[in-house]
């Protein structure tokens, strides 16, 4: 890896991190989103509570998020512009829409793929303590991750689930960055330059469906590929410079002062902060352009951060507490996302009533018949 590493600091030393108080309004920061225009997907430019096209601001930018993101360096400046402008009360004349009359969509509604990483140590460590095996040294020498469906990638709102899906159904809270431009054999050192913005991310997990399958150390497949949540805006990451953080020591890359919260019904669960990062987005995108092409619309998970889903949790109570109670989504559930500068991201657990299932094709060990 790279040399001259940052020295790790604490949160309280780091930069970024006393500028703003926690209900600090960003109000004026530049989100992007995309919402359902007519039977289209349509980008847009979020702006306290209106909505403003990209293409109804300026004919010269495309109203697509991808489009957007293939031409990075040449519309975000132009979008900048009108966005100084609005706030500036300049743009009278460009329509808007209140955010209220859209349903958005996920801010980058058909990623060109989508990788998940894994650079949480308390969320490693704390799910090997768990399972009663040993922090795996590995994970200090090299950041992993692995490819979801990007065809499944959802916004805000329903998640449609399956009845296996419900199976131990879980959340996974995260932050997730998106590519702005090509490249390949990206240095560490040059990665951030590669990273058009950060959004919440949401890992729906089918835990019964994912432990099967990774018995035969493959996957996750079928527990993870259903849906994949993202939003409920791009922030830039001109927008987070004051949050800047140090990395930890021996580490290269930007990394973010964010607050990261999880409720569920209304009730907090989980709590981390995204400059706990072990491995930065910067060190996952050297490792996965290492000969391969990345492009813009791909978009990169940080993994879950401690305390940041059910699997954990649970872990950690039944090992704490004998008569601990383990808890999983549920039909109606409502799981909120919320990370500090990036909104709230709200999803609702909707059952599909079918009786399909895969987990009763099982085989019978003796017979190779079905169990169901």
């Amino acid at each position: 890896m790279a040399q001259n590493r940052v020295k790790k600091r604490s949160l309280a030393d780091r930069p970024g991190s006393i500028h703003y108080s926690p209900d600090q309004n960003t109000d004026s920061f530049m989100k992007l989103v995309s919402y359902k225009k007519k039977g289209r997907t349509q980008a847009a430019m979020l702006v306290k509570d209106q909505i403003f096209d990209t293409d109804g601001m300026d004919i010269t930018v495309p109203p697509a998020m991808q489009d957007i993101l293939e031409q990075w360096e040449f519309y975000y400046p132009v979008l900048l512009r009108h966005h100084k402008g609005i706030l500036e009360s300049k743009r009278d004349h460009v329509v808007s829409t209140p955010l209220h009359k859209v349903q958005l969509l996920a801010p980058v509604p058909f990623p060109t793929s989508c990788r998940d990483g894994y650079a949480f140590r308390q969320h490693v460590e704390a799910a090997r303590r768990n399972r009663n095996v040993p922090m795996i040294p590995e994970f200090d020498q090299y950041p992993v991750f692995y490819f979801t469906n990007h065809r499944s990638i959802k916004g805000p709102g329903e998640i449609l689930c399956m009845p296996d899906h419900l199976e131990k159904l879980d959340f996974e809270l995260e932050v997730a960055i998106v590519v702005c431009k090509q490249g390949i054999n990206i240095k560490a050192e040059q990665a951030d330059q590669y990273i058009g913005g950060l959004m919440i991310l949401n890992d729906f997990s089918a835990r019964t469906l994912q432990m099967q399958e990774m018995l035969l150390n493959l996957g996750p497949a079928k527990g993870k590929d259903f849906a994949t949540a993202i939003g409920p805006w791009l922030v830039t990451t001109d927008e987070l410079q004051a949050f800047e953080v140090a990395c930890k020591e021996g580490h290269v890359g930007k990394t973010w002062n964010l607050k990261m919260k999880a409720r569920v019904n209304g009730k907090q669960v989980s709590e981390g902060n995204l400059a706990d990062m072990e491995w930065t987005f910067a060190e996952i995108i050297e490792r996965a352009s290492y000969g391969v092409d990345l492009y813009p619309g791909d978009i990169i998970g940080s993994g879950t951060v401690g305390t940041g889903c059910f699997l954990e949790l649970n872990g950690t109570g039944k090992l704490n507490h004998k008569n601990y109670m383990e808890q999983w989504l549920k039909k109606g559930d409502v799981v909120e996302l919320e990370v500090d500068r990036l909104g709230i991201l709200s999803n609702t657990i909707v059952a599909v009533q079918t009786d399909c299932s895969i987990l009763t094709k099982k085989k019978g060990l003796a017979t190779g018949t079905d169990l169901g």
